[in-house]
């Protein structure tokens, strides 16, 4: 199944599907049974190896010793790293080209250039306890003298327990700007953040997502990310990309899923004949491949649109429209793997068990499913069908 590329996404998408193969797979069922732990020397290892392959510059400007990749060869990483389980591709941070737009020098030089370099780790604290597919931002910054106070709680806190600094979006409580959001830099170890649960998931990552609770933190007001009120629009930025990224890696995962499925039912022998020889499950295979084939050549074409510098609002319902596809396909594409394979199927230490339970939560978070349908049908009511 063959999306055309050209030379340079062909030559990353390689490289990705290398590194996947080669590093991160075989160690997959090590993490699965330790908590999605991996020794440290294993970890340090991948992260290096991912810097040094250049996956942490890629969205970053040439301006700053970054490879400022099109979309479409970032995509083309990602559906690689996609077909690896318990979250073993997250091993580098990946610096994005918002933060360069948005913060300022010594932002950039204190906390993002750090993460291309491999020696600092960031999260992202959004989500509230009443966010949902709207979002809800209860945390409030105070300005204090030349500082800001936060307080407030937030949940799904991604890699917290991983990360030295965050951003953390909060509700300006005072000031000509009160009532905005503004978007903070804050240390990890600044007095005042507290975990106060750390909740399991159906996934075994070594990225947890605490509940943390922010009581009079202070932040120095250059730590502020552009101007009081802007936060929100740097937040969209993100989530534009993340949900583009999240279907890449949907599309990987799927691609993965039909391939060991299929060898499987080549192999598997039920009442004298292949299993791939019965009706049924030729029928799940081939409702895959054209779900899978679909969900490529949407995600990819959203890529392309990107890089031709289409209208903004023309990629959200893009982003929106692969993510709502390619996860939902996923999921269906999991589900039938698992049934293909039968009791093997239900495993933990089968891929298909694994994904079953890690790609669930992409028809959630950035964004459900039902927040890209609205996402959707709102672009179609405002600029109609061939503006999509």
């Amino acid at each position: 199944m063959k999306i055309q590329l050209d030379a340079t996404a062909t030559e990353w998408q390689a490289k990705a599907r290398q590194f996947a193969e080669r590093e991160l797979i075989p160690h997959e069922v090590e993490a699965e049974m330790n908590g999605g732990r991996l020794p440290a020397e294993v970890g340090k290892r991948h992260r290096e190896m991912a810097v040094e392959l250049g996956f942490s510059a890629m969205d970053v400007p040439r301006q700053y010793g970054g490879l400022e990749l099109r979309t479409v060869d970032q995509v083309a990483v990602w559906e690689q790293l996609g077909r690896v389980t318990n979250a073993l591709c997250w091993c580098f941070s990946e610096p994005q080209r918002w933060m360069f737009e948005a913060c300022r020098e010594a932002q950039l030089e204190a906390y993002v250039l750090p993460l291309m370099q491999g020696t600092r780790k960031e999260c992202y604290a959004i989500t509230e306890r009443e966010s949902g597919s709207d979002v809800v931002i209860e945390t409030t910054a105070e300005v204090a003298g030349d500082r800001y106070r936060i307080n407030g709680e937030k949940w799904y806190v991604t890699s917290a327990n991983l990360a030295d600094f965050m951003f953390v979006q909060a509700r300006l409580a005072s000031g000509p700007h009160a009532g905005s959001e503004a978007l903070f830099l804050v240390d990890r170890a600044s007095p005042g953040i507290e975990v106060l649960r750390t909740p399991l998931f159906s996934h075994t990552f070594d990225h947890h997502h605490p509940q943390l609770q922010f009581t009079d933190v202070e932040v120095p007001a250059e730590n502020r990310i552009g101007a009081e009120g802007e936060g929100m629009a740097y937040t969209h930025s993100w989530f534009r990309r993340e949900r583009l990224m999240i279907a890449a890696r949907d599309c990987g995962a799927a691609t993965r899923l039909i391939e060991e499925a299929t060898e499987f039912a080549q192999q598997r022998r039920v009442s004298g004949e292949r299993l791939i020889d019965k009706q049924l499950v030729q029928a799940m295979l081939a409702d895959s491949v054209t779900e899978l084939w679909a969900a490529r050549l949407i995600t990819f074409e959203a890529a392309h649109a990107h890089d031709r510098g289409e209208n903004v609002k023309s990629l959200h319902a893009r982003c929106s429209i692969a993510k709502l596809y390619a996860s939902e396909a996923a999921s269906r594409i999991a589900d039938r793997a698992v049934q293909i394979f039968g009791g093997r199927g239900y495993m933990r230490e089968n891929c298909a068990e694994r994904f079953t339970r890690e790609i669930r939560v992409d028809r959630i978070w950035e964004g459900a499913s039902e927040l890209q349908r609205l996402v959707i049908a709102r672009a179609l009511d405002k600029r109609g069908l061939e503006e999509l």
